[in-house]
């Protein structure tokens, strides 16, 4: 079975904090930066003990998520297309730019005027690449970034959030749509990649996460394996946000059910303790970008 997510880009946690409500999950409590930081830190020595390579930068000042570096791009080779965020997180961009180049990628930019979130919601699986559009990103950003990395674009929409009248509700702070599922690792997660030999990869999803067409369509796709999540532990829990290398999960220690169905299947689960970090609205998957 191949290995995967071997070589992540973070950043410290050192200017983070909650101050625009750009998604949901937000509740405008108090942030312990200092638990924050030794959070993170004891992310970064897990993901070391699990066979994997982190690169850590300094995050960008006055930039409050920038510590959710899955956010800044989607990266494949020696190329890297770069994110088109919303108004609380633009500055990451040239950042990202930056670091992305230092680290010897090609950096490619999208046209002006589109919505592009990255890795957060572009997660690749082998050759295939799950999309999510409608809050974070254009579907016409992932077309524009399938083609460039060459991947085959499985595109999804999560559900929105909807008010008391049933109508989708439009975040306040950015402006946009917004969902719970807002970027599609909330909703789905890549646990295995595809072998040479013809084993399948193996993602984890939560169906009522998603639109009905969508929810249709993952039912019936046979290219990859499947692991049902429930809205509990997607929405509460945040299962699905999580990273694999193939044979250890770094996950969530509130999705019980999702971590019992991954050791069935073989793999080692690891379970640290992240409270002040999910302040924010990520958890362990937005906190890292696969650069190769």
């Amino acid at each position: 079975m191949p290995l995967i997510n071997q070589k992540i880009l973070m950043s410290d946690a050192n200017n983070f904090s909650n101050d625009k409500p750009i998604n949901p999950y937000y509740h405008l409590e108090s942030i312990d930066l200092d638990k924050a930081r030794q959070e993170h830190s004891n992310l970064i020595d897990l993901l070391s003990k699990s066979g994997v390579e982190v690169t850590v930068v300094p995050s960008p000042l006055n930039c409050q998520d920038g510590v959710y570096t899955a956010n800044w791009a989607l990266a494949r080779g020696n190329k890297a297309v770069l994110a088109r965020l919303p108004n609380a997180r633009q500055k990451e961009e040239s950042y990202a730019e930056k670091i992305l180049t230092d680290l010897g990628k090609e950096v490619v930019k999208l046209p002006d005027g589109l919505k592009f979130s990255g890795q957060g919601d572009a997660l690749a699986c082998g050759n295939l690449l799950f999309c999510g559009k409608g809050y974070r990103s254009d579907e016409k950003a992932q077309k524009i970034a399938a083609e460039l990395l060459d991947y085959k674009r499985i595109q999804l929409q999560t559900k929105p959030k909807r008010n008391l009248f049933g109508r989708p509700v439009i975040n306040s702070s950015s402006g946009w749509p917004d969902s719970f599922f807002y970027d599609l690792d909330l909703a789905l997660a890549i646990i295995k990649a595809p072998d040479e030999n013809g084993q399948k990869g193996l993602i984890a999803y939560c169906p009522e996460a998603f639109t009905s067409k969508s929810r249709n369509f993952l039912e019936n796709f046979d290219d990859v394996d499947k692991i049902k999540v429930s809205i509990d532990e997607a929405k509460n829990g945040f299962a699905t946000n999580l990273i694999s290398t193939g044979e250890t999960v770094i996950m969530s220690a509130h999705a019980p059910n999702l971590a019992n169905e991954l050791m069935k299947h073989g793999l080692k689960v690891v379970n640290p303790d992240i409270t002040e970090l999910a302040k924010g609205g990520g958890y362990i998957r937005c906190m890292t970008l696969t650069i190769s």
